[in-house]
Parts: C-alpha cells; sequence; structure tokens
C-alpha cells in the first residue's frame, strides 16, 4: 500500500472540517506520491527543485505512473509546480485505479460516490491498512490530511497497539530522520498550492455572483 492510496481512504473515512474537495485531494495526492518518491529514493529535492535519481520501478503501478511523468532535464521543476502538473485530475485517477485492483472494488465505487451508506462495512486490505496507520499517527499520512482540514485522531491506545505503533514508528525514524526538510519542502508547497486554488475559487465564486446581479438588475 502507497501513502496516496492510505489518504484517499483517509479523505473518505475520517471527517473533516469540511468536505473535501476534489482538486484539494487531487494535490494532496501528488504531495503524498511525491513523498514516497522521495522515501523510495527514486527522487531527491534540490532545494525545492524535484530532480531524478534513480529509474528502477516502485512495485506500484501508481507510483511508477508518477516517476514515468518526471521531468529528467534541468532545471527540472519545482515541488509545487509538479503538485500542479501530476494533481491534474489525480483524485479520480486514484478512484478508478482501486475499484480495478481491489478486490471490492463495486463496493469501493459506491463508497467513493457516496451512493450507499452500507458501504461503511465493506471491508478491504487497502481500507485496512489505511485505518491502521491513521490510528498509529503516522506522522507523513497526518501531515497531508491536515492540510485537507482533517483532524488527527485522539491518542487513545491499548498497550499492544502502543506496542505496535512504537514499533512501526522506530522502523521509520531513521528514514525519516534524512528527509525532515525534504518533508516540510513538500507540505510548504502543498499548503501554498491549496490556498492558491482557494483563492482561484473565490475568485470565481465573485465573478458569477457579479454576473448573477447584472441579471437580476432592474
Amino acid at each position: 500500500m502507497t501513502t496516496p492510496q492510505d489518504l484517499l481512504f483517509v479523505a473518505l473515512d475520517v471527517p473533516a472540517d469540511r468536505p473535501v474537495e476534489q482538486g484539494d485531494l487531487s494535490l494532496a495526492l501528488a504531495a503524498a506520491e511525491l513523498l514516497d518518491l522521495l522515501f523510495a529514493q527514486v527522487v531527491t529535492l534540490r532545494d525545492e527543485q524535484v530532480v531524478p535519481v534513480s529509474g528502477h520501478l516502485t512495485g506500484d503501478p501508481m507510483l511508477d505512473k508518477a516517476a514515468a511523468s518526471l521531468i529528467r532535464t534541468e532545471p527540472y521543476e519545482s515541488a509545487e509546480d509538479w503538485l500542479w502538473r501530476r494533481g491534474d485530475g489525480l483524485s479520480a485517477a486514484y478512484r478508478d485505479e482501486l475499484e480495478h485492483t481491489e478486490p471490492s472494488g463495486s463496493g469501493l465505487r459506491q463508497l467513493f460516490r457516496r451512493a450507499d451508506r452500507s458501504v461503511d462495512r465493506i471491508d478491504s486490505e487497502a481500507r485496512r491498512h489505511a485505518a491502521d496507520r491513521w490510528a498509529r499517527h503516522e506522522p507523513l499520512l497526518v501531515g497531508l490530511a491536515a492540510a485537507l482540514g482533517i483532524e488527527e485522531p485522539d491518542h487513545e491506545e491499548t498497550a499492544t497497539t502502543a506496542e505496535h505503533a512504537e514499533s512501526a514508528e522506530n522502523a521509520e525514524k531513521d528514514k525519516a530522520d534524512t528527509v525532515d526538510d525534504r518533508v516540510a519542502v513538500v507540505l510548504a508547497a502543498l499548503g501554498e498550492a491549496l490556498t492558491e486554488l482557494e483563492g482561484v475559487r473565490q475568485r470565481r465564486r465573485i465573478e458569477e455572483d457579479a454576473f448573477d446581479n447584472v441579471w437580476r438588475a432592474p
């Protein structure tokens, strides 16, 4: 399972301060892909530029598509430019991929479209993986979700869960310590892109309201 897949399920399953816009989710999924590619050492960041360092495959179709789309000539592209380019329609692409690859694909289709609340009972390996990672307060997933207005879960866990979480976190710590600054760059780029997108929406609403007022005028 990958961070984008987990983020998609968190966005579907965890209440947010406001409904998650598909454009926002697409940008966040692109950021999640970039973070996974960083951890897989497929790319690195030179200041804010995304620099490919390896052509090896990750084993995940969507991440491999992301890697294949990297700009491999200087001056490369910034992390924010990557989010805008790769993020175009990405939430729909991830939904389609899971619908076709998960055994419970038809039920997932209903979940994505919120057509039937009974799908909340649908069990899938991908959904369980995302829920487990979220319950462990995994920093990357929590950071991405926070950018979408999804709050971190309460820190209440049994001793067994706590031990499991500590073991998992220790396993990730050595890797995380080496990329903390680059993770911060990606999350900052995501925040800037989300702010810009919201600004576009607000300007569009103002223009639509002004147009409506013209037609309502006597």
